[in-house]
């Protein structure tokens, strides 16, 4: 692992951080969950390229919104069978500690919303607006 790849897992494990970008003295941090930081991050310009990130769980929609911001490599705790193919198609590198076929929902009954919101797409491109999307179905849902 290269030296800022090594400091995000350790802020990530240490920091009760569910994501971390670091590039040299520079670390931006969240203890959001799900996709929330990402796309937070994303839609506030932050130019993430030379970045090496680590989070708890990364699923295909993580993986489309990491290679959108720019971050050069990747280490998650859980991850998807088809976010290791958005990283391989993308040539990002990545380390992980469990691989799972997909990820599952909170309430463990069932694939992750955010992964069914992008299952179909290839294209990183078009993953925020199918990401909103299944967000804002989730607010109706739960008002």
């Amino acid at each position: 692992m290269e030296n800022d790849l090594t400091k995000a897992v350790e802020h990530l494990r240490q920091g009760q951080y569910t994501c971390v970008l670091c590039r040299d003295d520079i670390m931006y941090t969240s203890r959001e969950r799900g996709v929330k930081p990402l796309l937070d991050w994303l839609d506030g310009g932050l130019e993430a390229k030379g970045f090496s990130a680590a989070d708890k769980v990364v699923g295909k929609a993580a993986a489309f919104l990491y290679v959108l911001l720019g971050v050069k490599e990747i280490y998650a705790h859980v991850i998807s069978e088809a976010a290791m193919g958005v990283f391989t198609e993308n040539h990002i590198p990545f380390l992980y500690d469990v691989s799972v076929e997909y990820i599952i929902n909170r309430q463990g009954t069932g694939s992750c919303p955010m992964e069914e919101a992008v299952s179909g797409l290839s294209a990183p491109e078009e993953a925020p607006e199918a990401i909103r999307r299944r967000l804002a179905e989730l607010r109706q849902r739960s008002l």
